[in-house]
């Protein structure tokens, strides 16, 4: 693969590549999601944590952001050696525009989550796997449609979002190849999980067409069919993320009582080695301000060791040959692990976290019978009355696609997902209430 080609500025839906002076194509990409509806909406949706009474912890809203401001500074530090390694680049990028397209990317990254959490993408997944009405939908669809159905996934959301027809964001080449962190279908037979980008999967049936010309574009590698290497971007934009939930989650822990400021502080010191001081950190007044100054310095250990490691496997990462997550190489890796094992003991097994996910389980499959029942009571043509009003209930445009393709099975289903994935976690309960009289 070629930086030049890599870094394409053309959107997928667009004849021209013009664009605004003033802004980089790169820019507009993170203007147009940051204006979005979906991103609008991560405001109201659980990053770990439902929001408490007592303080403020993240959302996704919030984690995005960071994770963009984190994935700006990891593009920027890349691009700034890559463009002194590859002086051609010079006469048409900038270390801003790597800058740009990792923090457009990273901004996206959650987009595609449904409510509640991780749980949420696990109770869509349930519908299909173990409720009649989902169980009974297998012989209307093909293989692949029904692991994109039995296997829901989150970030094959966010790309058919990004790249939808009448409502997408025609984002860059570039920004949507740094997006897909798992260039792969769900029904992959050939896939290895070694490979941290065969790991999970990162379009839908319904966009591996939309996917292929982008990885066309940018001269992304091909494996196998259905599977290509990694965009190199999409390596600093999952760096990005790994560090903001490592460190952040843990800030949000010990603030909520659930993990000591002692043991966060040996947490963040065992990375910061040598650059932890305890009289300096002796002196700050309050939790805030301590674990504000130990969160700034871990991260930024972490970003440069990042780079220093992407850097020094640049060749191998052009080749296709590297395919492990940089916060599994770097020096710090042991120490973010310990976080990580820390975090699931005594932070994502907080009562708190485990009522939401329960509730995730009841709500959405519980809101995915009634609307897929009421798609299929269409594509029959016999709707009840309530069938009737339960299609009025969805936006317009989602209305409208499932009456365009009311014949069509999988397209129905799409479509019904599309709504219930994206409600806000507060939205999707009042709903569900609503629907069953509570």
């Amino acid at each position: 693969m070629n930086w030049s080609q890599l870094l394409s500025p053309q959107r997928l839906q667009s004849k021209t590549d013009w664009h605004d002076q003033s802004r980089s194509a790169f820019e507009q990409d993170y203007d147009r999601i940051i204006f979005s509806h979906p991103f609008r909406r991560l405001q109201d949706k659980t990053q770990v944590h439902p929001l408490p009474v007592e303080d403020f912890v993240h959302t996704r809203l919030t984690h995005s952001l960071e994770v963009s401001s984190v994935g700006r500074s990891l593009g920027k530090k890349v691009g700034e050696e890559i463009v002194k390694r590859h002086t051609l680049l010079k006469e048409n990028f900038s270390l801003f525009d790597f800058g740009a397209i990792v923090a457009a990317a990273s901004l996206a990254h959650d987009l595609g989550n449904p409510p509640f959490g991780h749980a949420g993408e696990e109770a869509i997944s349930d519908f299909f796997i173990h409720h009649p009405i989902g169980q009974s939908l297998k012989p209307l669809v093909t293989e692949s449609e029904w692991a994109d159905l039995t296997k829901f996934e989150g970030n094959a959301q966010g790309f058919r979002l990004l790249n939808q027809q009448q409502f997408g964001l025609k984002l860059t080449a570039a920004t949507l190849g740094a997006f897909t962190k798992y260039p792969c279908a769900a029904h992959f037979p050939e896939r290895n999980k070694l490979k941290k980008s065969q790991k999970k999967y990162g379009y839908f049936d319904s966009e591996k067409e939309i996917f292929s010309s982008a990885a066309e574009q940018l001269g992304l590698i091909k494996f196998q069919n259905g599977a290509w290497c990694r965009h190199p971007l999409a390596f600093l934009v999952e760096a990005a993320d790994d560090i903001c939930y490592g460190i952040i989650d843990l800030e949000d822990g010990c603030r909520l009582g659930l993990i000591s400021e002692k043991e966060t502080v040996e947490l963040m010191a065992s990375i910061l080695k040598e650059q932890f001081n305890t009289e300096k950190l002796n002196r700050l007044s309050g939790l805030t301000e301590k674990l504000g100054v130990l969160r700034a310095l871990t991260i930024n250990k972490l970003v440069d060791e990042c780079v220093e490691v992407f850097l020094g496997e640049e060749n191998a990462v052009l080749e296709g040959k590297f395919d492990q997550a940089l916060t599994d190489v770097i020096p710090s890796a042991e120490g973010l692990k310990t976080i990580s094992k820390i975090s699931v003991e005594k932070i994502y097994h907080a009562r708190t976290v485990v009522e939401i996910e329960a509730s995730g389980h009841a709500v959405l499959p519980g809101l995915l019978n009634e609307f897929v029942s009421a798609g299929q009571a269409l594509q029959k043509n016999k709707l009840t009355i309530k069938q009737k009003n339960l299609l009025y209930l969805l936006p317009e445009e989602i209305r409208g696609a499932i009456q365009q393709q009311a014949e069509k099975t999988y397209p129905v289903l799409r479509s019904v997902i599309d709504f219930v994935s994206g409600l806000t976690d507060r939205h999707a309960l009042s709903l569900f209430r609503k629907i069953n009289g509570f």
